[in-house]
């Protein structure tokens, strides 16, 4: 697999994963009781923007560089703005947080924090991001085997599921494993991030995840061009079982947004299935 997101990072799919998974963080943090965040594929968590992948890609500049500079982004996105800041004080934008360095940082006393690299070197950078954080451990470990050995089956559980989708089995091993969470624990969080290329895959998968799992799915969709070019990420599109029920509302200004100002025909699309 060839795919390293340091070329990916901070640009508009991550805008869209991480402003919504500090959304429903913080929806969570309000509850009693000790949270599980299990986190598929985590990454390093903290990406150079300065280095050579970065720099290439330019998508990071067309994602959190447009975010950091405008003056109308809604206050959904504050949390994500606020992090970025607080690693480049400087205004200079060097460094971009990755999942595990959000989900540590947003962790309560109590909560506990797997996170997913199967990569060894990756791995290693990972390990550093959370060695300041006691509650959080980073496995070099199969992420979608984790999540269906270790999600509790009782007390509350958030698992994020977000492969690369670049393995031929990803999206079958992401529906088996949402699946297999569900059964363990039925009233577990879970959130998947998936991109964007034609609608016949999207369908597929929604057809297919649906058929796994009980109860309503909440899917928003942030398409950048039509969903015309399976050869191109057009967009990126978050699904989540068990979500609260306010989360729509920050899910529409979190889409609405990032294709308005990153797209080129943006249309953003938020509902139930």
């Amino acid at each position: 697999m060839n795919y390293r997101h340091a070329f990916h990072a901070g640009n508009f799919a991550d805008l869209v994963k991480h402003a919504a998974l500090l959304e429903l963080l913080a929806r969570l943090g309000v509850s009693p009781g000790p949270l599980t965040v299990i986190d598929t594929h985590a990454g390093r968590g903290l990406y150079d923007l300065t280095g050579p992948e970065a720099q290439r890609s330019g998508e990071a500049e067309a994602g959190v560089g447009r975010l950091t500079a405008a003056a109308d982004a809604p206050d959904v996105f504050d949390g994500l703005t606020q992090a970025v800041r607080a690693l480049n004080p400087d205004g200079e934008l060097r460094r971009y947080p990755g999942s595990p360095w959000l989900i540590a940082r947003a962790l309560r006393r109590g909560d506990r924090y797997l996170a997913c690299e199967l990569r060894a070197d990756e791995h290693k950078a990972l390990q550093a991001v959370l060695r300041a954080a006691p509650s959080a451990q980073a496995l070099c470990a199969d992420g979608f085997r984790t999540a269906t050995e270790r999600t509790p089956r009782d007390g509350r559980a958030l698992v994020l599921i977000d492969p690369p989708f670049e393995h031929a089995d990803d999206s079958r091993r992401t529906v088996e494993t949402a699946a297999a969470v569900l059964d363990r624990n039925p009233a577990a969080h879970l959130m998947v991030w998936l991109p964007l290329k034609d609608l016949a895959t999207f369908d597929a998968f929604l057809g297919d995840l649906e058929d796994a799992v009980a109860g309503k799915l909440l899917i928003a969709e942030t398409r950048l061009r039509p969903l015309s070019d399976p050869m191109k990420m057009n967009g990126c599109a978050l699904v989540f079982a068990n979500a609260p029920a306010d989360l729509a509302h920050p899910l529409e200004a979190i889409c609405g947004w990032t294709a308005r100002v990153c797209g080129e025909t943006g249309e953003a699309r938020v509902y139930e299935r």
